[in-house]
């Protein structure tokens, strides 16, 4: 058993004890929903508190904080594989900060936009886990697809584009249609990535990768046994090669193991629907006029 995977193993215990004995420390009734932050010895999260049920959006080690806790958050650095070095970052939904600064850490001079609609979200994120603002570094209390819609007017272009907004139950179905999505392509740079934080065992799993297939083409599925999460990664132009891909992994290696990053892993993991597309011909793009985001994720 190798060094990550003992570390590995010790967050995820401490994780999943932390469920049962955690001591909350902050609860808010925000205008959106409830907000937690609860601790269990090392371990601190926030949690949103939904139809009875508690869903942890952001975690951290309050001995290590830049080592991410999250298989999910690892995943969407895979994201770097598809673009050399971000310069212009924007972010929807906040968490608890913790893409925004681990980015800041790895690319201090990079410009990071983070759009969250919920002012208590920012608050306790600055609170409770750290999260770093500076010239660089900015927040912004709007609906993303709000923000996406102006950003285009004014024509601005981002390099690297995070998805990761999350209402509790499923990602608001506005931020997951057809038009939204076409939006948000136009802020792109030329060879700017997007990447999505999304789940693979969802109802709306075929909808959603018929509705980024019809805006974009081609993309790429990242995903693990670790959770369900899944990374959706695409561009405005071409995919690039497992060769470059290939290369960018040597580069990267070593700056991404110092927040728990395997990224040679991470790589493995990546599949192009080029050759892996699993979704029907007929399946239903979602669209402003047909979202059914919320019904389809029932069980």
């Amino acid at each position: 058993m190798t060094k990550l995977t003992i570390v590995s193993l010790s967050i995820l215990s401490i994780f999943f004890s932390s469920i049962i004995n955690a001591k909350i420390i902050h609860s808010e009734r925000s205008l959106y929903r409830n907000i937690i932050v609860d601790d269990q010895h090392d371990l601190r999260c926030l949690k949103f508190n939904v139809k009875s049920s508690k869903t942890s959006q952001s975690c951290f080690l309050k001995s290590d904080p830049q080592k991410l806790v999250f298989n999910y958050t690892k995943l969407l650095f895979s994201s770097l594989l598809m673009i050399d070095e971000p310069k212009k970052v924007l972010i929807i939904g906040l968490g608890g900060g913790t893409m925004s600064n681990t980015i800041h850490q790895l690319y201090p001079d990079a410009k990071i936009d983070n759009v969250e609609i919920d002012p208590a979200v920012i608050s306790v994120a600055r609170t409770y886990f750290g999260f770093f603002e500076n010239e660089n570094v900015r927040s912004i209390v709007q609906d993303g697809r709000i923000f996406i819609k102006r950003a285009a007017l004014k024509k601005q272009q981002y390099d690297w584009i995070i998805l990761d907004a999350f209402n509790g139950d499923y990602i608001p179905e506005h931020l997951m249609t057809k038009e939204f999505y076409q939006e948000t392509k136009m802020l792109l740079s030329d060879d700017g990535v997007l990447s999505a934080n999304t789940f693979s065992v969802s109802k709306l799993y075929q909808h959603e990768s018929a509705t980024y297939h019809a805006v974009f083409g081609d993309f790429y599925n990242v995903a693990n046994r670790k959770n369900s999460n899944r990374i959706i990664l695409t561009k405005k132009n071409a995919l690039p090669s497992e060769e470059k891909i290939a290369s960018r992994v040597n580069k990267l290696t070593d700056k991404l193991s110092a927040f728990g990053i395997d990224i040679e892993s991470i790589q493995r993991d990546i599949q192009s629907t080029t050759t892996h597309r699993d979704w029907s011909d007929n399946t239903r793009i979602l669209t402003d006029q047909y979202s059914p985001a919320n019904l389809l994720n029932l069980e």
